[in-house]
């Protein structure tokens, strides 16, 4: 993906910040592992560039924020379809 950790971080931070996207997605559009993701962003990134760690922490505390309702609209989806089946 990339070449080196810094680079793999920066453009993970880029990606959520331009698209909104959550940790999960993230992890699925990079082909790599959610707690990577999650690492690279809490630990590394802070340590590589400060001012784009700030940018996707606003954006990551927002995703965290909202998760139970996705969470909530995801189980309604699924019983939902499986009323309708």
């Amino acid at each position: 993906m990339a070449d080196t950790i810094e680079d793999r971080a920066c453009k993970l931070a880029v990606y959520i910040i331009e698209t909104g996207a959550t940790v999960r997605t993230a992890a699925r559009h990079f082909g790599i592992s959610k707690s990577t993701v999650h690492k690279d962003l809490s630990q590394r990134l802070p340590r590589y560039n400060k001012r784009l760690y700030q940018q996707v922490r606003l954006i990551l505390d927002v995703n965290k924020a909202q998760r139970h309702i996705r969470g909530g609209l995801a189980t309604r989806r699924k019983y939902q379809q499986q009323k309708d089946n």
